[in-house]
């Protein structure tokens, strides 16, 4: 590492910021320059579609960093332009400014962005889509004088969306193309529980619902499914999922699938380029299997990883995954990978209250949990699955035993 480096990071996520700051602690000594095309400075994402939406939060009390922060850091924001493509070999990069800015070592923290639906009526006003600060201040202005929201989709972007909105008095509507919630990411118990808290708290869930349409002359008025039903609306909000931005990389000759390719440190298929966070398709030792993961506690970690690669040093990622959700007075705490289970089990009542955790079981090993206002299981739950071991089934599930009690030596 020289005093003239320069080290690029593309990207003002949660991933960037670890970045430039774990650069520093590694000794990295050059220049760090962050682009973003917001013009915004580094902001917390998950409040976004809770806290922030209803109003409990401000967008001052959303920055990542104080600014004190980046200038002893030494750190170059250029905010509001875009990096519109990557000369890898001659280490260059084109801004849409028309500014060329050359680099030592780059990273690529480009998240992603919404996956948009194509339909009828989709440029109507009070359409919306979350995903950014600006896309939050656009739906919390349209609900000031909304009295009904209809939100696509019930994944958890949705459903926090809903339970959001609810508080702010709006009647909600969630429409879901799945016969159940959360099909894809939670068991039948978790799926069946937010049908029944969101139904509690005044939304109406309608499963099985495709949309095929958005009417109104000016402003959305009526979301039309494809049975020819319809649900009044005065805004509506899209919740179907990302896609990773990868375009730049694959566009530089970088390997891209599903994600742009990574190894266990961060490292892409160039020398001198990494990736962190969303936008990522890497390894993980501990599931054995890669994967793209959209989460913050993910993102800072391999940020981690992906400085000490820009230092000349060698730091595997190979962190337990998890994730969280908002929704009402309900903590939902997610530990690992759900996928490929063959049985999950139930600790606590999942049909009435709104405390009980589900682990997942794959071979009597516990691969995943998903605890909902239960902090001491899911703190459990993290400890079993990096265990490795097979554990009693029957003690799990009962309430009487401790949990504590399956974890191996010196676990406890």
């Amino acid at each position: 590492m020289e005093v003239d480096d320069h080290v690029v990071i593309i990207g003002a996520s949660h991933a960037a910021v670890q970045l430039m700051i774990s650069l520093r602690q590694q000794g990295w000594l050059g220049a760090i320059t962050t682009i973003s095309d917001e013009p915004h400075m580094p902001y917390q994402r998950p409040p976004l579609s809770k806290s922030y939406l209803d109003g409990s939060v401000e967008a001052d009390r959303l920055v990542l960093r104080a600014a004190e922060t980046y200038d002893k850091l030494k750190v170059d924001f250029k905010l509001g332009c875009k990096v519109t493509s990557i000369d890898a070999r001659n280490k260059q990069l084109n801004l849409d400014t028309g500014e060329k800015i050359g680099f030592t070592k780059l990273a690529l923290c480009t998240g992603a962005r919404v996956r948009q639906l194509d339909l009828p009526g989709s440029e109507l006003e009070g359409v919306h889509y979350l995903r950014t600060m600006d896309d939050v201040k656009a739906i919390r202005q349209s609900a000031k004088k909304a009295s009904r929201a209809v939100i696509i989709g019930g994944g958890y972007i949705g459903l926090e969306t809903a339970a959001s909105l609810t508080k702010l008095g709006i009647k909600v509507t969630v429409l879901e193309t799945e016969t159940r919630l959360l099909k894809r990411v939670a068991s039948e118990q978790v799926s069946g529980f937010y049908k029944r808290l969101h139904e509690e708290e005044g939304v109406e869930i309608r499963l099985g619902s495709k949309v095929v349409a958005l009417q109104g002359n000016s402003q959305v008025r009526s979301v039309v499914c494809d049975d020819d039903s319809h649900s009044g609306a005065d805004m509506v909000i899209i919740g179907v999922g990302v896609i990773p931005n990868t375009e730049l990389a694959s566009e530089a000759g970088l390997v891209v699938e599903n994600g742009i390719v990574v190894d266990q440190f961060a490292q892409t298929s160039h020398p001198d380029i990494v990736a962190a966070g969303d936008c990522t398709f890497h390894p993980n030792a501990l599931l054995k299997k890669s994967l793209r993961l959209e989460s913050v506690p993910n993102a800072s970690e391999q940020a981690k990883a992906a400085a000490a690669s820009l230092c000349g040093i060698k730091k595997a990622y190979s962190e337990l995954p998890w994730f969280w959700s908002d929704q009402f007075d309900v903590k939902l705490q997610i530990a690992g990978i759900s996928q490929g289970y063959t049985k999950a089990v139930v600790r606590g009542d999942a049909s009435a209250g709104r405390s009980f955790s589900v682990f997942y079981i794959k071979d009597q090993y516990v691969i995943a949990a998903d605890c909902i206002n239960r902090p001491k299981d899911f703190m459990v739950a993290k400890k079993l699955i990096l265990q490795q071991s097979k554990i009693d089934v029957a003690a799990l599930v009962d309430e009487s035993s401790e949990i504590k009690k399956l974890l191996i030596n010196g676990e406890q």
